[in-house]
């Protein structure tokens, strides 16, 4: 009844439009043209009022949103039944969604409380669970993206995980649904696809575009033909096609967020470490991820270096890997010991940067502390911050 008086209202409305025309009347009083439209519009009203009142009650109690975020949902969605939803809701909770997670997912995508619980939401849950996809994993990835649940199992959720599954192990598809859950949204022929094929033409190896597809999904998905330009530019900058090292640049300077980052980097290792474009180049080229670093990082790292341990700011871009390094687990640590050497004289105070830093843990152990034991016993100590190097 309340859809025909939905459809009905305009046309009654038109009539009745039509007939004072057709009658002469031209324009009618406005009292009795605007008691006439109250109506008709009362029932019509009263019966939207009633049903929007309960899917905003609906989502405030049963699904946890703020009244704002109730009209808001509301005006996407309306419910017909408590039912439905409730079923919904259980399911989803079934699967190991929280009520915030749930709450989550509601506001951002309230339409599945409209769909079936047992022909289209049950199959897409027991499959992403069947691939491999943990019950608090899958909780957090539909919470992050609850438009999953309303793509099509056959046409495009099965088809993606084959996809990536024919060019990556099951392990990495589990770890890209985690990661980047937006390729299961994607039309691969549209740039996926197109991208790939790109790559294998000018050389890049299957392990490249594996690594691609595992970790720097968004590349992939990136527009056609600005990729292409992207991958001429960091063969420009001297890059090797068939390394993995042209695989994290890519990330490094694909979109405009990462390439926001990527030349407000530039500007700080400029600005207040003196390197020039051909240092900032360099160090790109040798270690791409230290281009990606936050600016807290950048700043912490090269001012312990250099003002802490004496280094000269131009010979980082030589070894720029080590800003990388935790500053916390790795730099100071090992910093620590030298300068117990240095201040002892046991190691030369223009000890190499490298020479200490880089080695694995079991090199440097030999190298800075076994050695040195039977001189200074609590080397040991200063290295796992058990001991200020102060007290030594």
């Amino acid at each position: 009844m309340v859809v025909a008086l939905r459809l009905g209202y305009p046309i009654i409305c038109r009539l009745v439009s039509s007939r004072t025309k057709s009658l002469g009347l031209g324009n009618l009083k406005p009292s009795n043209f605007s008691l006439q439209s109250q109506l008709l519009h009362r029932p019509i009203s009263s019966e939207i009022s009633k049903q929007a009142n309960f899917t905003v009650t609906y989502l405030i109690n049963s699904c946890g949103l703020s009244p704002e975020d109730a009209k808001l949902a509301a005006s996407k969605v309306e419910l017909q039944s408590q039912e439905g939803a409730d079923s919904v809701l259980a399911l989803l909770s079934s699967h190991g969604l929280s009520e915030t997670q749930i709450s989550k997912l509601v506001k951002s995508h309230p339409r599945v409380l409209l769909a079936d619980p047992e022909k289209t939401l049950s199959p897409k849950l027991e499959f992403f669970s069947s691939v491999g996809l943990s019950r608090v994993d899958l909780a957090r990835v539909l919470s992050f993206n609850p438009h999953l649940l309303s793509r099509s199992l056959e046409n495009q959720i099965v088809p993606s995980y084959n996809f990536l599954r024919n060019m990556i192990s099951k392990e990495n598809v589990v770890a890209v649904l985690k990661r980047r859950s937006w390729m299961f949204l994607e039309n691969h022929s549209r740039n996926v696809m197109p991208n790939i094929e790109a790559l294998r033409e000018l050389g890049m190896p299957r392990a490249c575009i594996s690594l691609l597809l595992a970790h720097d999904t968004q590349v992939l998905m990136h527009n056609h033909d600005e990729l292409v330009q992207l991958v001429n530019e960091v063969r420009g900058m001297g890059f090797d096609l068939k390394k993995s090292t042209f695989v994290v640049a890519l990330r490094a300077l694909c979109g405009k967020s990462s390439r926001a980052i990527w030349n407000r980097n530039r500007e700080i290792y400029k600005r207040s470490w003196g390197w020039s474009d051909d240092d900032v180049v360099s160090a790109f080229r040798k270690s791409p991820q230290c281009m990606i670093l936050s600016e807290k990082k950048i700043m912490q790292t090269m001012d312990f270096l250099v003002n802490k341990m004496g280094w000269s700011a131009s010979m980082i871009p030589t070894y720029p890997v080590i800003l990388c390094f935790s500053l916390e687990n790795r730099i100071i640590p090992r910093c620590s010991v030298v300068k117990v050497l240095m201040k002892k004289g046991l190691v030369d105070e223009n000890v190499s940067l490298a020479y200490a830093v880089l080695p694995a843990e079991k090199q440097f152990l030999e190298r800075f502390v076994t050695r040195y034991l039977s001189q200074v016993p609590n080397l040991l100590s200063v290295y796992e911050g058990e001991l200020d190097l102060q007290d030594v």
